[in-house]
């Protein structure tokens, strides 16, 4: 008796290798790339620039980056409502220029 394989089988390759769909958007700040992270994909913590908090791994939220300018570099984390009600509020607080922008 041979042992037992506990291997699943590779998911087939969707097209154009991607397994999200990158969006573009334009607002009154600009034309933006927005990609929405599932929950189950999103892995590291990162800090919402509309809100300052921490986004905990495991939480759907919202990746986006002017239109103009494609580095990952200029990609953002948000949390939903957040990148939603980014043009009725600006984040709450402010930083120094020496802080570390998220």
């Amino acid at each position: 008796m041979s042992p037992r394989k506990n291997r699943r089988n590779a998911p087939e390759p969707r097209g154009g290798g991607a397994s999200w769909v990158d969006e573009t958007e334009d607002a009154p700040d600009g034309e933006w790339h927005v990609r929405t992270v599932a929950g189950a994909n999103a892995a590291k913590s990162y800090r919402c620039p509309g809100c300052d908090q921490l986004i905990p791994p495991g939480v759907g939220h919202i990746v986006a980056w002017p239109a103009d300018r494609g580095g990952a570099d200029d990609r953002r984390h948000w949390h939903r409502p957040c990148w939603q009600a980014r043009l009725r509020r600006g984040p709450k607080v402010v930083r120094s220029r020496n802080a570390p922008r998220y």
